[in-house]
């Protein structure tokens, strides 16, 4: 019994060991950064589009303006106030290497609110980017640092938490550091998908299994393929205990016992976190809402610390025997979830061909049309496509090209691609001065100034679809809440913006001839009034100009009472 007990003493320090050295991350040294239990809306790694999630979605019960506290000791080393992304932003760097930020905060604390305001009036800028000396604003753990709020890019009151690597600035899974988040549900299997691979994982595309659940168990019934070359993909969650449907933390595929490929999301760079579009079925996602990550590396996917190195995870099957497969998910738990099945060759399909138009993954190309040129660099594309471009009529009375189909917006891309196009009639200078390119991808427009390149207009892009060449002389505007001369006895003013085609890309607003902070939340701009307008102030004239996309120019005049 001695023995027994000291060999197992000697394997569990030995596990303990492997843990350990998987996991260097100080446990406990953070604390939950709200005076609530920790809930999670959002994991670290979770498929958004185009990005990976880089934190923690912390719940806030719905509400806004919970005090935020710092998560350990040390120093607010930067401040972030953006429209989109993380709205209002705290990075506190600490004493052991790591960075923690604090995103869609309402309010900082008073000093730090403070010294931000008073930037803001001397840059006569909203937007900042403030980064701070270790001496100026120091922080003990556990201090109120912010609000919490709703700011930038956020669809709903909550706190967005992350931990990075002061040095390397690479964002780490906060759920390695050992917060208490009771979670003992293995992550769910919906569904099971293979790709022939022989070409490209974009055609002919996802082949679909059924999925059964048995107990604690996932099985499917033998997969019978076309082709000799093979992956798969999953479509998964992972949950807490309390919280909505999270993202996989990891996954290993097995064949016949042997390892073939294993994913771990346990860090990102802010640099490679587009690579999403290379780990997931691009086409499921944005055209069916369906999130599906690969088993397998694509060509063009260059995430680092995401999957092992040497296990590409195309199955080559070279014969027409049973083979057996395991997939097995895990969370950061250790909980554990397992999907069996078997694989068999059966008459092998035709494969699709290449052609002059296929862009492959690590090779730049041109594709051309009569008016168009379309520059494509080395990185641009994850995996094989047969390219797909060409003109069409457009009967928009302002724009002055064709309509340019660009492939599909089911394909991703990783680099910004050149369009250049060709006008179809000549222009005058101003004509040119005024001229825009709209890219229609169905979920969304993208809109940018052109570069004159001599007769061709250029602009860069990150997404396929439809593109145009417009002439856009509207003028932009902001309308307000309350009429001319009115007493305003609200607690803020606000300016809803508008422009026909592309954004308001430039605000200025001045009281009485000085600059006014307005606050700009997606379209609408919002002053809350301070000592710069206090009540009982009389009449006031409130001068706005705003400048669109296209370089258009419109100053609007608003008078009220106070």
């Amino acid at each position: 019994m001695k023995i027994f007990y000291y060999l197992m003493l000697f394997v569990c320090f030995i596990n303990t060991g492997i843990v350990q050295a998987q996991n260097n991350y100080p446990q406990n040294y953070f604390r939950n950064p709200l005076n609530i239990p920790m809930q999670l809306a959002a994991n670290f790694g979770a498929v958004r589009t185009n990005h990976f999630h880089m934190g923690l979605d912390l719940r806030t019960n719905s509400q806004e303006n919970l005090p935020v506290l710092a998560a350990a000791e040390g120093y607010v080393s930067r401040i972030k106030v953006e429209r989109y992304g993380f709205g209002n932003a705290v990075y506190i760097t600490h004493p052991n290497g790591y960075t923690t930020v604090y995103a869609h905060l309402n309010k900082y604390f008073n000093q730090l609110d403070e010294y931000v305001k008073e930037r803001q009036y001397k840059d006569e800028k909203w937007e900042q980017d403030i980064t701070f000396q270790p001496g100026q604003f120091p922080v003990e753990k556990g201090q109120q640092i912010a609000l919490s709020g709703n700011t930038g890019g956020s669809a709903g009151p909550h706190l967005h938490f992350e931990i990075r690597d002061t040095k390397t600035e690479e964002c780490l899974n906060p759920l390695l550091f050992g917060f208490a988040i009771p979670d003992n549900i293995a992550p769910i299997i919906s569904g099971l998908y293979w790709y022939d691979r022989r070409f490209s994982t974009y055609e002919p595309g996802a082949n679909n299994i059924a999925v059964k659940k048995e107990g604690n168990a996932y099985t499917a019934n033998l997969i019978q393929v076309s082709s000799p070359e093979i992956s798969f993909a999953i479509k998964a969650v992972d949950k807490a205990n309390k919280g909505f449907n999270l993202g996989i933390y990891q996954t290993e595929l097995f064949m016949d016992g042997n390892l073939m490929y294993s994913f771990k999301i346990d860090k990102i760079h802010y640099d490679d976190t587009r690579y999403i579009n290379g780990c997931i079925d691009y086409t499921k996602f944005i055209r069916d809402k369906m999130g599906i990550q690969h088993l397998s590396d694509l060509p063009g996917m260059k995430l680092q610390h995401y999957s092992l190195p040497n296990l590409s995870g195309i199955i080559k099957l070279q014969d027409e025997n049973v083979h057996a497969i395991e997939i097995v998910l895990k969370d950061v738990k250790g909980n554990t979830s397992r999907l069996t099945t078997k694989v068999q060759l059966s008459k092998t399909s035709e494969k699709i061909s290449y052609t002059a138009k296929t862009i492959m993954a690590n090779q730049g190309k041109i594709i051309t049309t009569e008016n168009t040129e379309i520059a494509f660099s080395k990185n641009a594309m994850y995996d094989a496509v047969n390219f797909s471009a060409y003109e069409k009529p457009d009967t928009d009375p302002n724009a002055v090209s064709n309509t340019i189909v660009l492939h599909n917006p089911y394909i991703p891309v990783q680099d910004e691609y050149t369009l250049k196009i060709k006008p179809n009639r000549k222009l005058t200078n101003t004509e040119k001065d005024k001229a825009i390119i709209l890219l229609d991808y169905g979920s969304d427009k993208t809109v940018v100034k052109v570069k004159w390149n001599g007769d061709w207009a250029e602009g860069k892009f990150n997404r396929l679809g439809t593109a145009k060449l417009l002439i856009d002389n509207n003028l932009p505007s902001v309308s307000s809440g309350w009429a001319e001369g009115a007493l305003v006895n609200s607690s803020s003013l606000l300016l809803k913006g508008t422009t026909k085609v592309g954004d308001i890309i430039s605000f200025r607003a001045e009281l009485d001839g000085k600059w006014l902070r307005f606050t700009r939340v997606k379209d609408n701009f919002v002053y809350i009034f301070d000592e710069k307008c206090p009540k009982g102030s009389g009449s006031h004239t409130l001068k706005v100009t705003t400048i669109n996309t296209a370089g258009n120019t419109n100053t609007q005049t608003f008078t009220f009472r106070r």
